[in-house]
């Protein structure tokens, strides 16, 4: 398994910065976080241009991409060209956001289908997010989108459900097909807690999806509405460490 951080714990700052502080943290992998609101890496862009954003990655960091995270539903066109990015930086794994609770089902397996169908080619994996108000806050329904959906794995971002309106569910129907996982600590009450203070049980989210791939991502991914910037790097490396430990 490989540790890195998402690009997301550093929401408020560009691009450069971002990866100096994660590299500065004690990472080497990162999980590059396409957000098109902010504007770190818009995917358009990405998409219009591989080659050149590539390139701007190479000169800006000596930290290894390792994932794409993409925060807004794209194109399959726009697949396509982030496809051809990751292929060229040697990233196999791009997690999308799934629909909003209440889209159709069977319009989410089309549009899932799309996007790994426009991955496929370059050997890129599509995985769908895990969230509180989503298709996929649901366990069994995420299952079944895995299962109708050729290909198509999960990024696990296990605080949604020990805590919110799914707590406590039982998801390990999900494990099996867990390409990444999105951690922080997280009690029954918050999201997100300082490490040590929540009741995330990193090692046995380690030992499930080992047992069914030892090729899985832990990214380290803090939440902007929940995280102090002036805390941030020591929640980070504090959780680098915890699990560099369980591995």
């Amino acid at each position: 398994m490989f540790v890195a951080v998402s690009l997301q714990s550093f929401w408020d700052l560009s691009l450069e910065k971002a990866l100096e502080l994660a590299e500065e943290t004690g990472f080497d992998k990162v999980e590059l976080w396409f957000d098109d609101q902010q504007g770190m890496i818009r995917s358009a862009d990405v998409a219009a241009a591989p080659e050149s954003f590539v390139n701007k990655i190479r000169d800006l960091t000596r930290l290894t991409p390792i994932a794409f995270q993409l925060d807004k539903n794209v194109t399959p066109e726009v697949m396509t060209g982030i496809a051809k990015a990751a292929k060229l930086l040697r990233v196999a794994q791009v997690t999308v956001p799934s629909s909003p609770l209440g889209t159709p089902f069977n319009e989410e397996v089309d549009r899932l289908r799309a996007l790994v169908g426009a991955a496929s080619p370059d050997g890129v994996r599509v995985s769908v997010k895990t969230k509180t108000g989503d298709l996929t806050e649901d366990p069994d329904t995420t299952r079944s989108l895995c299962d109708s959906v050729k290909g198509l794995g999960v990024t696990l971002d296990p605080s949604y459900f020990l805590c919110g309106p799914h707590r406590g569910v039982d998801y390990d129907v999900l494990f099996e097909r867990v390409y990444l996982m999105h951690l922080r600590d997280t009690s029954t009450e918050s999201v997100q807690v300082p490490v040590g203070l929540g009741e995330i049980d990193y090692s046995r989210l380690i030992n499930k999806v080992g047992h069914y791939r030892n090729d899985a991502i832990l990214s380290v991914n803090l939440i902007p509405e929940f995280t102090d910037p002036e805390t941030r790097g020591l929640e980070l490396r504090k959780l680098r460490m915890l699990l560099d430990t369980l591995l």
